[in-house]
C-alpha cells in the first residue's frame, strides 16, 4: 500500500523563539568585526558593529518622528542599503514595515499605502523611468493615513538620523521589551492574477526563522558571502538573504540596485561571494552572458533557485559551469514567509534538478485531491497544503479572503499541482488553474517545457492552455531562441519530440518571442500570455455556457 503524500520536518534544530531585533542584538555581540553589508554601487562597506549602530540610530530617529509599535511603515525603492536598514530599524521598534513594489505605477502606490495605512513612507527619488517623488506628491492627497514621507538619499534621511539624539538607547531597549515575536512585522503585497493585490502578514517568528533555516540548509556560517541580486522588497531578497545573512553572521553584498547579469557575476568574482541567489531567468540572463567565462566565480559553493519552476538543464550548468555544487532549489509562497520545501546540500544531481526538495524543517506539507479534499497516495498530484510556524498571520484587513486561503486546521492551500516521491522529495507539476485538459487528457505544462528545454536551439520555454473548438485546448508554446538558432515552428517540435511525448503533449502552436510577460520577482504572468496568445493566433475564448 502507498505511503500518503504528507511529510513533516523533523528537527533537532530547534526555532528561534526571539524578535527579528534580539537576534540581530546577538549577530552584533558575536561577529561585529566582521563585515555584514557590502553595498557594490557606492563602494560602501559596515561591519556587524555598524551596520547595528546604524540600525539603532535610525530606529531611534523613527520613534523621534513619533512612530509607535503597529504602526505602518511603507518603503518604496529598489535595492539599497537603507532599505535593509530600515528592515532592521522597523523590526527593532516594533512598526510594520509595508513592501511596495519598484515598479508599481500611482494607482498600485495609492492601493497599497490605503489599504495598509501607511503612516510613514520610505521613499527613492527615482530609479530609471520611475519618478517616485511625483508619483508620491500626486497620490498623497487622496492617502489619509500618510503623515510623512523620507526620500533617501536627501536631507530626509539625514533629518531621521539626526532626531535620533531625541530617543535614548534606554528608551529604544524599553520599546524592544514591549515586542513579541508573534507580533505582525511585514506586509508584502502578492501579485494576484485578478483583482488588487492582498497583502500577505508575517511575523517576526515567521521570516526570522524562515530566512534562519534556509540558509542553515546550505550550511551558511560568517565565513560566507551572498550576492543578493533578487528583490528585497519580495521575501526572497529581504527574508532568505537578509534575515538568512544576519542570523548567521554571514555578509550581505547587494551587487546594484536592480539585477543586472554582468554587475552581478562581477560582484560574485571582486567579492569573493560563496553564494548566489536567483530566479531562473536570472540564472539564464548570467550564463548568456558572451563574456560568461571571464569572469572567475571559483569562490561560489552555494546558493538558492527559487521563484519560479527551475529548468533542469539550467541547474546543471550553474552546478557545471558557476562551481555551485551545492546549490539548492527551494519552493514557497509569500503567504509561507516563503520557503516550504528545499533541496538539501548532500542530495544527488537527480534530487538537486527535478525536484523542489522536501519539507523544511518545523513544517509540514500534504497534497490533497482538489475534488475530494482527501490526502492522495504517493505518486499522484495533488494540491500541496503546508502548515507550521511559516504560514502567515493572515492578508491584512481581509478575513474573508484569508479564511480562503487558510483552513480551520491551519493549512495553507497553495494553489499549486504536486506529487510527493516516494523519497518525499517533492515536484511540482503546475497550478490548478494552469492545468490544461485537451479532450478530456490532463496535461501539466511544466512536463512539456522541461522536455523542450533539451532542445539545443530553446533558451528557454513557456507553455499555456488556449481555446480550441475540438479539444477543449490547445498546448501554445512561447518559445526563446539561443543566439544565432533557426526558427522553429510546430512541425520542427513534433518532430523532435518524436517517440518521446505523447502526441496529446504536443504543442500545436508554436510562438517565438523575446521575453515572458513576468513580475518583478522573475513569476511568468500566463494570465498575460494567454491574452495576447489569443490576439495572436485569432482565437476567441468560449462562451461561458448558459
Amino acid at each position: 500500500m502507498s505511503l500518503p503524500s504528507y511529510a513533516s520536518g523533523v528537527s533537532e534544530v530547534p526555532l528561534l523563539g526571539e524578535t527579528i531585533g534580539q537576534n540581530l542584538s546577538r549577530t552584533v555581540a558575536e561577529y561585529g568585526d566582521r563585515e555584514a553589508m557590502v553595498e557594490v554601487a557606492s563602494g560602501r562597506r559596515w561591519t556587524y558593529a555598524e551596520f547595528g549602530a546604524d540600525v539603532d540610530e535610525f530606529a531611534r530617529g523613527l520613534m523621534a518622528r513619533g512612530i509607535a509599535k503597529g504602526d505602518r511603515v511603507g518603503i518604496w525603492a529598489p535595492n539599497c542599503a537603507e532599505w535593509t536598514i530600515t528592515q532592521y530599524a522597523t523590526a527593532a521598534i516594533g512598526a510594520i514595515l509595508v513592501n511596495l513594489n519598484p515598479a508599481y505605477r500611482t494607482h498600485e502606490l495609492a492601493y497599497a499605502l490605503n489599504q495598509s495605512g501607511v503612516k510613514l513612507l520610505i521613499s527613492a527619488t527615482e530609479f530609471k523611468t520611475s519618478e517616485y517623488r511625483k508619483m508620491v506628491e500626486e497620490v498623497r492627497p487622496d492617502c489619509a493615513a500618510l503623515e510623512d514621507v523620507v526620500y533617501i538619499g536627501t536631507p530626509d534621511w539625514a533629518a531621521v538620523v539626526e532626531a535620533s539624539g531625541d530617543v535614548t538607547a534606554e528608551q529604544l531597549a524599553e520599546r524592544a521589551e514591549q515586542l513579541s515575536f508573534d507580533d505582525a512585522i511585514n506586509i508584502q503585497y502578492t501579485s494576484g492574477t485578478t483583482g488588487f493585490p492582498k497583502g500577505a502578514t508575517l511575523s517576526h517568528h515567521n521570516i526570522l526563522n524562515n530566512g534562519y533555516f534556509v540558509t542553515e540548509t546550505i550550511a551558511f556560517g560568517p565565513d560566507d558571502r551572498l550576492c543578493i541580486p533578487v528583490p528585497f522588497y519580495h521575501c526572497f531578497g529581504m527574508v532568505m538573504a537578509n534575515l538568512g545573512c544576519t542570523t548567521h553572521g554571514a555578509c550581505m553584498v547587494i551587487p546594484a540596485p536592480a539585477f543586472d547579469p554582468a554587475a552581478t557575476l562581477k560582484a560574485v568574482q571582486d567579492e569573493r561571494c560563496t553564494g548566489l541567489y536567483g530566479v531562473p531567468t536570472m540564472f539564464i540572463a548570467e550564463l548568456g552572458l558572451a563574456d560568461f567565462a571571464s569572469y572567475d566565480l571559483t569562490s561560489l559553493r552555494t546558493g538558492v533557485m527559487a521563484g519560479s519552476p527551475c529548468p533542469v538543464e539550467v541547474m546543471k550548468r550553474c552546478v557545471a559551469d558557476m562551481h555551485m555544487a551545492e546549490v539548492a532549489i527551494c519552493y514557497g509562497m509569500t503567504e509561507t514567509s516563503p520557503v516550504s520545501t528545499q533541496t538539501r546540500r548532500d542530495d544527488d544531481l537527480d534530487r538537486r534538478t527535478s525536484t523542489v526538495g522536501r519539507v523544511m524543517p518545523h513544517v509540514e506539507v500534504k497534497l490533497l485531491d482538489p475534488a475530494t479534499g482527501l490526502v492522495v497516495p504517493r505518486g499522484e498530484p495533488g494540491e500541496l497544503c503546508t502548515r507550521g510556524y511559516s504560514v502567515m498571520l493572515g492578508y491584512w484587513d481581509e478575513a474573508e479572503k484569508t479564511a480562503e486561503a487558510i483552513d480551520q486546521a491551519r493549512w495553507m492551500h497553495t494553489g499549486d499541482l504536486a506529487v510527493m516521491r516516494d523519497d518525499g522529495y517533492v515536484n511540482i507539476v503546475g497550478r490548478i488553474k494552469d492545468l490544461v485538459i485537451r479532450g478530456g487528457e490532463n496535461v501539466y505544462p511544466r512536463e512539456i517545457e522541461e522536455f523542450l528545454y533539451t532542445h539545443p536551439d530553446i533558451a528557454d520555454v513557456q507553455v499555456i492552455g488556449v481555446p480550441d473548438e475540438k479539444y477543449g485546448e490547445e498546448l501554445c508554446a512561447w518559445i526563446k531562441l539561443k543566439d544565432g538558432a533557426e526558427p522553429l515552428d510546430a512541425a520542427k517540435i513534433k518532430e523532435f519530440a518524436d517517440g518521446k511525448l505523447a502526441r496529446f503533449k504536443l504543442p500545436r502552436y508554436v510562438l517565438l518571442v523575446d521575453d515572458f510577460p513576468m513580475t518583478v520577482t522573475g513569476k511568468i504572468r500566463k494570465v498575460e500570455m494567454r491574452e495576447k496568445s489569443l490576439a495572436l493566433l485569432g482565437l476567441r475564448q468560449p462562451a461561458p455556457p448558459d
